[in-house]
């Protein structure tokens, strides 16, 4: 914030305000600052308050006190005299939508009951994508509320919540806010945000919140009329105008994105932030690039509690995640594209637009699995460039690896999701890969139950907008083949039946028993088995056996070394396997520890591995094998051999 700013009594301005910029209820009455450079002055309107001007600070911020403005009080903002008057560009809080009046909030009134939480850490944590408005329902945070124990007895740890800062319209994911700082006013009050992430916190769950920071939503943003200043054509984003970090006035930029970044943490309890899309956040100016700088501001926010920050960053640029020490910019994981193109196009055998550089061969995962990123700077046909960065001295878990997540489902054009794309034996082999690699693994809401349901892209627009947008969604869906002819009906993303059709059915969730049990296990396997549960670095190796299957070893601290086969082709049943890293432990030999064959996920019953003649690896399956003598442990009650039959 700008330092130069000071109340009538001297008293630093960050000593006085929660925040920056906004409204900030002090005793008998609100606080209001504003940032307008190039206005000569400003005003608040407060609904049967009266209009109250303004005080002029330096570096184009107006600043007032008013007494009597009180909690739930409607206000906007009239510039230079002039008309229509426009909401809070810093509102905690849009009753109405991004059209309507802000409402003053108060974040001490809410009570807190997680004192004692510690917040999280990256290592062994379990990701779960939602988006608020299908996850239930009612699409509130009441709604969801309700199921989070049942994640949290699959295994779940952390909640990752697709955006929530105010949009137009009734329905959409999120990513074209306009308000930063104003949940989405559909999905409840911000005290209904607030009691969600309390109760997550009380059953031991983390919940961490997709921002958007590369543009902002093409209808009611009002940011240009306070200021054209926080836009720039110095670079382009997929989206519209880009956020100005680095030129004319961008100080009072970044300081808006900065706050908000804290905001999140400071008032609502959140466990860090999904970045999206940060290769569009270009930066060039002098000082410490502002993905540093958001990432020093969330943990300062954060005090004593652990938060982590994860990145969408389409170019796999490593140093994100590295320490600011080691020239990174101090960030903790990032989102693993490449994990999940291969896995689709082994699983599916297509390998279309932006998946056409991956191949699904077995060599391809292995190298998944023990270095994250499989391009780490080499040619990318696809994008006619050299991609990614080298990352081999990056720990396992700052990849986020997926089979799902809501741009891959929504990018086949009607939703589908994957287990309908592939068979059910290689959609559960996978999903042991998945589970089981070192990584931090994501699951999509749903996922996890085997949802009949699509996740399409649907966002509610006035007709004109709505009609670009449809258009724009079918010229990005065009880059693959099979979707380019005008003749495909896809969905039309304003149309609410379309939304509507993306909801949970949570009666699946008790119907797909086989599937949840699947899940739950494999969760419970990684957590309680002390090879999985490592994740250590550089802890496996694998070899290819044949053009689809493979097999990976995790080693262990005392010679309980654990082997995963993942078969997605045909039975193989070899007399011998000239490979070393099949070899059992000296004196002992192998047992089957985990089968996706097992009845109980709705496999074919598990066959012996060793026939002493042949070894077993049956198809469209995976298969853990641990010495027979296993080393005393953790009893793993939900993987014996004694429940797979």
């Amino acid at each position: 914030m700008s330092k130069s700013s000071e109340l009538a009594h001297g008293a630093p301005l960050w000593d006085f305000r929660r925040l920056p910029v906004g409204a900030e209820v002090k005793e008998q009455g609100t606080h209001f600052r504003v940032w307008a450079p190039g206005r000569h002055a400003v005003a608040v309107a407060i609904e049967n308050g009266g209009e109250h001007a303004l005080s002029t600070e330096l570096d184009g911020y107006f600043s007032g006190f008013v007494p009597g403005a009180a909690v739930g009080a409607r206000y906007r903002f009239r510039l230079d005299e002039g008309r229509p008057l426009y909401p809070d560009p810093v509102s905690r809080h849009q009753p109405e939508g991004p059209h309507g009046a802000s409402e003053i909030v108060d974040p001490h009134s809410f009570v807190w009951n997680d004192d004692d939480w510690p917040g999280i850490k990256l290592a062994h944590q379990i990701i779960y994508e939602m988006h608020v408005g299908t996850f239930t329902p009612e699409g509130t945070w009441a709604g969801a509320s309700q199921h989070l124990e049942e994640l949290k007895h699959l295994g779940i740890t952390v909640i990752e919540m697709m955006p929530v800062a105010e949009f137009p319209g009734s329905f959409g994911w999120g990513y074209d806010g306009v308000d930063l700082f104003a949940p989405y006013h559909h999905y409840g009050t911000p005290d209904d945000l607030r009691r969600f992430v309390a109760h997550a916190h009380a059953l031991g769950l983390g919940v961490i919140l997709d921002v958007v920071y590369n543009h902002f939503g093409p209808d009611g943003c009002y940011l240009r009329s306070f200021t054209p200043a926080y836009f720039t054509d110095r670079h382009k984003t997929d989206w519209g105008g880009a956020i100005n970090y680095d030129g004319e006035n961008a100080a009072g930029v970044r300081e808006f994105i900065i706050s908000n970044a804290r905001y999140w943490i400071d008032e609502f309890h959140f466990d860090g932030l999904r970045l999206d899309a940060t290769h569009s956040m270009r930066d060039s100016s002098d000082g410490p690039p502002i993905l540093q700088r958001i990432g020093e501001a969330a943990r300062e926010a954060a005090g004593s509690r652990d938060i982590i920050l994860i990145a969408e960053n389409e170019e796999q640029q490593a140093h994100l995640v590295r320490p600011v020490e080691n020239s990174g910019y101090g960030l903790d994981a990032l989102w693993n594209d490449d994990f999940h193109h291969s896995a689709l196009v082994a699983l599916t055998g297509h390998s279309r637009a932006y998946y056409s550089n991956h191949r699904g061969s077995p060599q391809e995962l292995i190298s998944a699995a023990k270095y994250g990123f499989v391009f780490q700077g080499q040619r990318h046909a696809w994008r006619d460039r050299p991609h990614g960065a080298p990352a081999l001295d990056l720990p396992p878990s700052q990849f986020v690896q997926f089979l799902e997540n809501h741009d891959q489902v929504a990018s086949t054009g009607w939703g589908a999701r994957l287990h309908q794309r592939t068979t059910p034996g290689r959609m559960r082999a996978f999903t042991a890969l998945f589970l089981l690699l070192p990584g931090t693994p994501m699951l999509f809401q749903g996922q996890e139950f085997g949802s009949s349901r699509p996740f399409r892209f649907f966002a509610d627009h006035e007709p004109e907008l709505a009609t670009a947008v449809a258009k724009g969604r079918r010229a990005f869906l065009s880059q693959f083949p099979h979707l380019a002819s005008p003749d495909i009906a896809l969905p039309s993303p304003g149309d609410r039946a379309n939304f509507l059709g993306c909801k949970l059915d949570w009666q699946e969730f008790e119907r797909n028993d086989a599937v949840v049990a699947l899940h739950r296990d494999l969760l419970a396997l990684r957590r309680n088995d002390p090879v999985f549960a490592a994740q250590k670095m550089r802890g496996l190796d694998g070899a290819v056996l044949e053009h689809e299957a493979f097999v990976l070893r995790f080693f262990g601290e005392r010679g309980d070394d654990r082997l995963l086969f993942v078969n997605y082709g045909r039975d193989l049943n070899p007399s011998f396997l000239a490979e070393p890293l099949i070899a059992p432990p000296a004196g002992g030999s192998w047992q089957i520890l985990w089968s996706s064959e097992a009845p109980k996920y709705g496999g074919n019953g598990v066959a012996p591995f060793d026939t002493g003649k042949s070894l077993h690896i049956p198809g469209h399956a995976a298969v853990v094998l641990a010495p027979a003598a296993v080393p005393s442990c953790e009893p793993l009650s939900t993987t014996t051999i004694s429940r797979l039959s």
